[in-house]
């Protein structure tokens, strides 16, 4: 992470006595996370010292008056370096003893020969017994030691000038003989900062052979390296180190909290380069995700850790250290800079840090020595010397960079060498960067990176030696750094206390910097107001509140209201916030003097908000540099700036917004600083906000709730596409900013319901948002987290999501301790349904901790512990928990490496276990199902079927294996004997070839008595006592793969009919033949309660077909017969189910026989074989005997087109068909026609429809009544041949009322041929040449027809992308003439045809021009050139000029049309201009205006336009303005003109501009509308204080017969009034009053009101939370307003008690023909009454049921009510919780509805079962236009699948 993601936060005490306090900054600066941040503290005056490197650089402060933060908190103590302060250098040295004795066993003879200087030669004699090398240089050791320190002193004297040791051996042992024996410390007063500083002596060491002049050059070498190094740890310790060694006791005294006693350890985590590396190649939130292996897992470390790993000699090692914004990165290499100056670090004599926000200023290249010595410390001395030294001692230097992912340059590996630079050689950053990374600089050296989780090159990944992820802080560590925040204070533990019960808080804090605002924030407050305090709730708003106190600090005694501080300081912090977004846009962190204006600079550094160091950029002297203290904070000001700013509109700040992904791809080049910025502009857009931005910006309330809402449209906009889970959890977060429930609950249900998260690291903060926005929706979802690295914090938030029912878990991380925390949060998730852990690490411990929490979970079905490590578990505990769940249904524990004991005592326990219904052991797969009840089963059964009633049985199924037991087909029929034997087996499945074999029982003994078989027909004297008889148990056999021939029926068949019970039959994959299939079927009557048999792949051919089909005839009781010859062939017959008669108990079929009853017929499907004409003939013979059959699927077949047409010869005579299909054929154009020509064959016909030359649907009526027919052939190819031919079809049928065309190949000249023709077809119908290729000549050919022709009365043509061309032609006299033309692309020789055509067109009724380049010139051309005899005409103009022309302007193109204005129609936000004009004109004498307002001169052009207008509008009815901006002069000739003219029944004005003052204008000028007939005034803002005066003119309207207030802001009282008036308007059919803002009890007078209105057809009153009493009010007026026609009250927060009278009031309201009650909560009670109520309201034509929270139980009555609604033809039950059970009860009802045109059923749970379901039924439904399916789990392979089948299927959004 970079060095701009995170705050400064370390502590400081109260400093009120201090005369000022210092802080440090060196050359490279503190900005970022290390950047000063003085809360409360004033700064008079900034000054950065450009002074020699040795000098600091000071910053002086005014006394503190609150809490400082200098720096940021780091999880450093001593402890983490493994290293005491307090060094001990004895046992340092005695620690790398092994190390000299090593080095000194190779070097054995130098040893002996220099001892014996030293020591007597007695004592060396006595050590030649001594053979092993270590001991006897151990020993000698021991004896040079023991003689004393001078002795010890001379010799290490002479091994160091003598012999190359390692440098950290000669460090140590050269200190020792410097200042004296080590157990002379303290005479040598040696601290623990000069220990570490190498002794002068460090570098003497004796030559062997070179000069004198050489020695004397090394040894000036060396100490020029060595005064480097001291002026290195005195400048790091000025730049980053404490105040005592920096400044001496002076300074001590002024800071009295030191620096290094104030840090709250962080969370480091060791990780591993792979995740981090999949992470910047693709975010793998979208793959399937693997379980991760163990050693993947993250590990907890050290900062000392970073350095301890070893690595080979002389390799670079390098260090990547990566982490969240705000997570103290940059803090922490201050840290270890600190530290190494103090000498804790002793194995670097050198350390460099620098910062990429820095280096991205340098232009220009540079070589390594420069980048060293220039950009961080000059030597005092010889350079080249010491730049010599580094490269020797390479493997004692520490180079930091810090924030990678700040850098703009390029990481290109391509441009570096691949042999290795050359030292002196000049390069870019990124290369030097490269190549000491690489070991191609500097080879040996340490080299440590920090950066965000962002941009991270693959050359870094696959080098780095240690790869660790700063977390945060942990709870305990919030609580830490809290305690040292507020320990001065009295309210310490009020404070800790307060954010422990706040989750969310908590949650912010576990980001330090985070945690450092709100401290902040929660002291000011504490403060002030220490019994009650209210935090902010949002990032967004900790930040306005952070900066509110830091300027009310400031203002001390003398602080004001917020208000007044914004206003005195606003100009200062719009010039911040245009700084901050200009940096932003330019990549720019790093600001200098020129950037910044000198009151913003001052107003920023006063404050706190800007940093100021040193920027090096050369050798030269520094520059000052500025910089926000964290980068957040500039991305809080960057959007501010966006939300102030008056020159930023909302399509700008439309295009700023987008959600930052986690990752970035590796090959991004350029890096964005933006990671809080949409989080942040979301912020901004909440009501919270809009006070702050309105002082700022200085504008009203509208202006900033605009900006805001479009920030809001963006998000909803962002939900409804697809994101990945990182961008989820970012959506999430903007969610949470706005704190909008209605947005969050929005965006909710436009995200899926199932998240899922895959392999990234969630925090809690994540898990906050994520909750917040899945707890503000209503549906119940599914959070799916694999890989997903997570803490306990994670799981505490998660607690708290009430509306998960399934949670699943996958990830090796995931062991007991995860486990066990999980189990705490278990308790609260109240709808959990199916929990999963699986892949992990769980063992038996825990999975009793699970389990005892899910015990508590009685709501839980399912749970899923596969790939876990539980090998023995305590059996008896777990089962016995598991048995206190009354819904558990399963338990899996495959893949658990379960031990033998372990699955035997499980399967004993689980027999006696009384809810466990099944135990499945086999291999790896453990998993046991249960009942799904509490306690034991019941026992006694009532089985008395009743007819249309489900009747759920309560049992207990056992199951008993018996495969690989080596069975044969003889002992298949032994188990079916002893199976016949048993009373209470269900099931019996079979498969020889796989080896398995299962029986499956009931244990109610209720089925143990003896059995009857009955027949199919019961005769009278076996119905005496016959109800009182408990059936037979039903039973399923499936004999699959048993290689059963025709030869083995006999004996087959005898033990079956023993067994007559049968109801389903599976004889699948065997090889049973047509003599098979023909024996079986002669067999089949002896099966009497046979429900299904299925004889799939038995290699039968077309003659076993038509065998069967025979039977159709005979075998009443055959319901559907399925056949597939193809590559897998599928014989599958269905049958009717024998019910038993509630009134007699006699059993019999659920169909009438007669055959005048076919309601529930016959259906035959053969699909996928070759059929030739004889086949077809044949089969056809067989099927008319057959009464019964309505359906005929012959999909797949490939049938010629004499084959077609001996089909269709045969429709006369299949007496009882409804539908004929044939699907995935190939069809001729021909063969199109010969559908169409089967109308005249045969009259039941009601529509042809041939798709794609694919697809051909033939529906048929019941009866030969003359009904009207349609024929759609669709993408046919046919073209101008087949023209000639259709026509003729055309002429024969009268009964034609639809015909389709399009998408064929007509062309213009094949649509002039079909207008030829036209005049001789004398029939009523529309024709759709839709996407025929017609161009504008063929357009101009269709009008020039259509003004000739009688017959043709409409015409449509679109010329886009829709390529639209309709026709309607009538038989008779229609005086319509309607002629629309839309993006024809007109150019100038077709405009002036086309108005030669207009004007011979005088029986025009309508004309309408939309988008055709028709400039204003050509509109007034337009309007010359239409023109009529007598009548009406209506002229719509649609053309982007109208939205720009002001409606002074529109008018005076108005009163060029020939013909009285009886309408004008001005709506802008459609660009459309539409005009009602009379002929004959008729001009009416009226009063001059000129006169009548005694004008001057000046303005008596103006009057003589109003005069016109007032001439040309006298007989104006109509007038209709919407989103228009009204200036005076408009709103005048509106009041003094329009609105008193005396024929003005119809006046609407809506979403327009207008002024306060301009609103009471209009309002007045309505009293004179006395013929007024209907009033709107929709979006207009209407207030209370407006309607008064409404109330005045509505009193002088008599003939008010439409009333629309709707989307003002009416409350209680501008209610009242209303209802007051309601009272005398007794003529008023439509009032509308939705989307105000009236409280219930407004509702409930406006109830009382209503009853009285008894005339009223139309109310509207949705969106105005009225609430259950003003629901019950209105059920109870209902009944008095008899003739309503439509009712609205959708989102009037009605729940179950006002739903349910509402719905039993309706049946009072027999007219009602539309009904909305959607987004309402109304409960199953409520949709059971109201499914009870419809099937009385006969004119019921729409409902809408959205968001009402319909399931699946609901469903089977309310689409039983629909079908028995007559007029239905929109039913929308969207955004509910429909399932496939749902969606097959509506299936089954649509073919009874059919007058049905649109079914949306977006936004449910329909997966793929109900979607096929719906497609079959809707083929059988030809009136129906479309059902939507969109956002449903349908698989998307299946959705194409089905809407290429079908288009009228709509899985899409549009």
């Amino acid at each position: 992470m970079s060095s701009s993601n995170s705050w400064p936060f370390v502590l400081s005490q109260h400093c009120p006595e201090s005369p000022e306090t210092v802080a440090h900054a060196g050359s490279l600066g503190l900005a970022g996370d290390a950047g000063l941040l003085a809360q409360g503290t004033s700064i008079r005056s900034v000054s950065v010292m450009a002074s020699p490197p040795s000098q600091a650089a000071v910053y002086r402060h005014t006394p503190c008056s609150g809490v400082m933060l200098c720096a940021e908190t780091l999880p450093l103590t001593d402890h983490s370096f493994g290293v005491n302060d307090d060094l001990n250098l004895e046992a340092a040295i005695a620690s790398i003893r092994p190390q000299l004795v090593e080095f000194l066993s190779h070097h054995q003879d130098w040893l002996l020969t220099t001892s014996q200087h030293f020591l007597p030669g007695a004592t060396l004699r006595d050590l030649d017994g001594i053979t092993d090398h270590r001991e006897k240089v151990s020993e000698l050791l021991d004896l040079l030691e023991k003689d004393g320190p001078d002795t010890w002193k001379q010799f290490v004297q002479h091994l160091c000038m003598e012999r190359d040791l390692p440098l950290e051996l000669e460090i140590l042992l050269m200190s020792s003989a410097e200042e004296g024996n080590l157990s002379q410390k303290q005479e040598a007063r040696i601290d623990v900062n000069a220990w570490s500083s190498v002794p002068k002596g460090f570098a003497r060491r004796r030559r062997s052979s070179s000069s004198i002049s050489d020695k004397d050059a090394k040894q000036k070498r060396l100490d020029s390296a060595e005064n480097y190094r001291h002026l290195l740890i005195d400048t790091v310790r000025q730049r980053y180190g404490s105040r005592r060694a920096a400044g001496g006791a002076a300074q001590e005294q002024m800071q009295p909290l030191a620096f290094n006693q104030a840090f709250v350890n962080l969370v480091i985590r060791q990780s591993k380069a792979s995740r981090l590396k999949e992470r910047t190649d693709k975010p793998r939130e979208d793959l399937p995700s693997a379980p991760e292996p163990e050693e993947c897992v993250d590990t907890a470390m050290r900062v000392s850790d970073l350095f301890s790993s070893v690595v080979r000699s002389g390799t670079t090692k390098l260090i990547f250290l990566f982490g969240r914004p705000g997570t103290g990165k940059t803090m922490l290499m201050h840290r270890i800079c600190q530290k190494w100056a103090e000498g804790v670090l002793h194995q670097f004599l050198f350390t460099f840090l620098f910062e990429f926000r820095q280096l991205n200023l340098l232009k220009r290249k540079l070589t390594l020595k420069e980048l060293l010595f220039d950009l961080f410390l000059q030597p005092e001395e010889s350079p080249d010397a010491v730049f010599q030294h580094l490269l020797e001692n390479a493997q004692h230097t520490l180079i930091i960079f810090d924030g990678l992912d700040e850098f703009t340059g390029s990481m290109d590996m391509s441009s570096t060498s691949k042999e290795g630079p050359t030292l002196p050689s000049r390069m870019s950053i990124s290369e030097l960067f490269t190549d000491l990374c690489h070991g191609k600089l500097l080879p040996g050296c340490t080299v440590l990176v920090t950066s965000r989780p962002k941009k991270l090159p693959d050359f870094l990944l696959n080098t780095v030696d240690v790869l660790a992820e700063v977390w945060g802080f942990d709870h305990k560590k919030v609580e830490e750094y809290v305690s040292h925040y507020f320990h001065h204070h009295s309210f310490k533990e009020q404070a800790i206390a307060h954010l422990k019960n706040n989750t969310k808080l908590l949650s912010m804090c576990l980001i330090p910097a985070l945690c450092y605002v709100v401290c902040i924030c929660l002291e000011y407050l504490l403060l002030k107001h220490q019994m009650s305090v209210e935090l902010p709730q949002t990032m967004t708003q900790f930040y306005i509140k952070m900066l509110l106190i830091f300027i009310n600090k400031q203002q001390g005694e003398h602080a004001v209201d917020e208000e007044t501080q914004l206003n005195c300081n606003k100009k200062a912090i719009l010039g911040l916030c245009d700084l901050a977004l200009k940096g932003l846009e330019d990549k720019k962190l790093v600001f200098y003097v020129s950037d910044i204006p000198e009151h913003v600079k001052e107003f920023a550094s006063l404050h706190g908000l800007l940093t100021v160091f040193e920027v090096k950029t050369s050798g030269a002297h520094p520059e000052a540099g500025y910089a926000f203290v964290h980068l957040s904070l500039q991305e809080f000001f960057a959007a501010l700036c966006l939300m102030i700013n008056k020159r930023v509109d909302k399509s700008y700040l439309k295009k700023k917004f987008s959600l930052k992904s986690k990752w970035t791809l590796k090959n991004e080049a350029k890096t964005e600083f933006i990671e809080s910025f949409h989080i942040f502009l979301s912020g901004l857009s909440s009501k919270e906000c809009r006070t702050f931005l309105m002082l700022l910006a200085e504008q009203n309330e509208a202006w900033v709730q605009d900006k805001q809402d479009a920030i809001l449209q963006s998000l909803k906009k962002l939900a409804a596409t697809h994101l990945t889970g990182p961008k989820v959890i970012e959506l999430c977060h903007c969610t949470f900013e706005t704190q909008d429930l209605k947005v969050a609950q929005h965006i909710g249900s436009l995200l899926n319901f199932k998240y899922e998260f895959k392999n990234f690291r969630l925090t809690p903060l994540d898990m906050s948002a994520l909750v917040f926005v899945i707890n503000s929706g209503q549906d119940l979802t599914h959070l799916d987290f694999a890989g997903c690295l997570m803490d306990a914090g994670c799981l505490e938030v998660l607690a708290s999501c009430k509306n998960v029912e399934h949670l699943s878990f996958r990830s090796r991380r995931f062991g007991d301790d995860f486990a066990a925390a999980l189990s705490k949060s278990l308790r609260e998730m109240g709808n959990l349904k199916k929990l999963e852990l699986t892949g992990g690490n769980i063992t038996a411990e825990g999975l009793t901790n699970l389990v005892q929490a899910s015990s508590q979970c009685l709501q839980l079905e399912e749970i899923n512990l596969q790939d876990n490590r539980i090998r023995d578990l305590e059996v008896k505990r777990v089962l016995d928990l598991f048995s206190r769940m009354e819904k558990l249904k399963k338990v899996d524990l495959s893949n658990n490496n379960l031990s033998l004991n372990a699955v035997l005592i499980l399967a004993k326990e689980v027999v006696t276990c009384q809810n466990a219904t099944e135990l499945h052991v086999r291999k790896s797969i453990v998993i046991i199902n249960f009942s799904g009840m509490s306690g034991k089963v019941q026992r006694s059964l009532d089985l008395r079927w009743e007819e249309n009633k489900e009747c759920v049985i309560p049992t207990r199924h056992m199951k008993l294996c018996l495969s690989y037991n080596l069975l044969s087909i003889n002992g298949i029929y032994s188990l079916l004997k002893s199976v016949n034997t048993c009373q209470k087996t269900m099931e019996v499945e079979v498969s020889l070839c796989h080896n398995t074999a299962v029986l499956r029982f009931t244990e109610d003994r209720e089925f143990a008595s003896p059995h009857r078989e009955e027949p199919l027909y019961p005769t009278d004297d076996q119905q005496v006592g016959e109800e009182k008889q408990t059936p037979t148990l039903s039973k399923k056999i499936r004999l699959t793969d048993c290689h059963f021939q025709a030869s083995d029926l006999e004996k087959l068949c005898a033990v079956l009919k023993e067994c007559s019970s049968i109801s389903e039959l599976d004889l699948s994959n065997n090889s049973l033949g047509d003599e098979g299939l023909s024996r079986l079927f002669q067999f089949l009557p002896n099966l009497k309660m046979l429900r299904s048999l299925k004889l799939d792949n038995n290699r039968i051919s077309l003659n076993s077909v038509f065998c069967l089909a025979q039977s159709l005839s005979t075998l009443e009781r055959i319901k559907t017969m399925n056949f597939s010859l193809g590559h897998m062939q599928v014989v599958h017959l269905s049958f009717w189910e024998r019910i038993r008669d509630r009134s007699t108990g006699r059993l019999r079929k659920n169909i009438l026989v007669h055959p005048k009853h076919i309601e529930n017929g016959q259906c035959f499907r053969l699909r996928d074989c070759t059929m030739g004409p004889e086949d077809v003939t044949r089969l056809c013979q067989m099927l008319v005997h057959c009464t019964q059959l309505t359906e005929i699927d012959l999909s797949g077949n490939s049938l010629s087109d004499q084959s077609i047409e001996r089909l269709l010869s045969f429709l006369p005579y299949l007496c009882h068909l409804t539908l004929l299909s044939i699907k995935n054929s190939t069809f001729s154009p021909h063969c199109a026609i010969l559908f169409t020509n089967s109308i005249g064959l045969c009259e039941r016909i009601r529509k042809v429809e041939v798709r794609s030359n694919q697809n051909a649907f033939l529906h048929l009526g019941t009866n030969t009544h003359s009904q009207k027919t349609s024929c759609s052939l669709t993408d046919c190819a046919i073209s101008q041949g087949q023209i000639e031919e259709l026509c003729g079809v055309l002429e024969q049928h009268g009964r034609l009322a639809e015909v389709d065309l399009s998408r064929n190949q007509l062309g213009d000249e094949g649509l002039r041929f079909l207008l030829d023709h036209l005049h001789r077809v004398h029939v009523t119908c529309s024709l759709n040449l839709s996407h025929n290729r017609i161009s504008q000549d063929g357009v101009l050919h269709l009008i020039n027809a259509f003004a000739t022709s009688g017959n043709v009365t409409e015409v449509l043509v679109s010329l886009c992308s829709k390529a639209t061309l309709l026709m309607k032609l009538t038989s008779r006299d229609d005086p319509r003439k309607i002629l629309s033309l839309t993006e024809c692309n007109f150019q100038a020789e077709h405009l002036e045809k086309l108005w030669l055509v207009l004007e011979k067109c005088t029986s025009l009724t309508e004309y309408i021009s939309s988008n055709n380049n028709l400039i204003v010139h050509a509109a007034e051309r337009l309007l010359h050139s239409l023109r009529k005899t007598s009548g009406p005409l209506k002229i719509s103009i649609k053309e982007p000029w109208v939205c720009k022309k002001s409606v002074t302007n529109l008018l005076e193109l108005a009163v060029q049309a020939f013909g009285n204005i009886t309408a004008i129609m001005v709506c802008k936000d459609k660009s459309l201009f539409q005009l009602g004009v009379r002929f004959p004109c008729c001009l009416e004498k009226v009063d001059s205006v000129v006169s009548r307002l005694n004008l001057h001169e000046p303005e008596i052009k103006r009057a003589c336009f109003y005069q016109r207008v007032l001439e040309k509008c006298i007989q104006l009815q109509e007038l209709r303005w919407s989103h228009v901006e009204l200036h005076d002069d408009d709103t005048k000739i509106l009041v003094t003109v329009l609105l008193p003219l005396p024929k003005l029944k119809k006046f609407e004005l809506t979403s327009c501009s207008i002024m306060p003052t301009g609103i009471d204008y209009l309002i007045t000028g309505l009293q004179k509308c006395q013929a007024i007939e209907e009033l709107s005034l929709g979006h207009m803002k209407l207030s209370d204080a407006a309607i008064p005066k409404l109330v005045l003119g509505l009193c002088k309207m008599p003939s008010l017969k439409r009333l629309i207030l709707s989307h003002n802001k009416i409350g209680d009282p501008g209610l009242i009034n209303i209802a007051t008036v309601l009272l005398e308007m007794q003529n008023l059919k439509r009032i509308d009053l939705s989307g105000n803002s009236p409280s219930p009890a407004g509702g409930e007078k406006l109830m009382e009101a209503l009853a009285c209105c008894k005339h009223i057809e139309e109310l509207l009153l949705s969106r105005n939370v009225f609430g259950d009493g003003v629901a019950v009010k209105l059920a109870l007026c209902l009944p008095h307003m008899s003739s309503l026609k439509i009712l609205h009250l959708q989102k009037n927060n009605i729940g179950p008690t006002g739903g349910t009278e509402l719905a039993r009031a309706l049946v009072a309201c027999g007219l009602l023909e539309e009904i909305s009650l959607s987004e309402n909560d109304l409960g199953e009670g409520s949709i059971h009454a109201l499914s009870e109520g419809l099937p009385r309201l006969e004119h019921l034509r729409k409902i809408d049921l959205k968001l009402c929270g319909i399931t699946d139980d609901s469903s089977k009555s309310l689409s039983c009510a629909f079908q028995q609604c007559p007029a239905m033809e929109e039913i929308i039950l969207s955004w509910n919780s429909l399932g496939d059970g749902g969606a097959q009860e509506l299936a089954s009802a649509l073919p009874g509805m059919e007058k049905l045109k649109m079914l949306d059923l977006e936004k449910n749970r329909i997966g793929a079962h109900g979607a096929v379901k719906l497609s079959e039924e809707l083929v059988k439904c030809p009136e129906i236009q479309f059902i939507r399916l969109w956002e449903n789990p349908v698989p998307k392979g299946l959705a194409a699948d089905l809407t290429s089948q079908d288009p009228r299927l709509c899985f899409s959004f549009y």
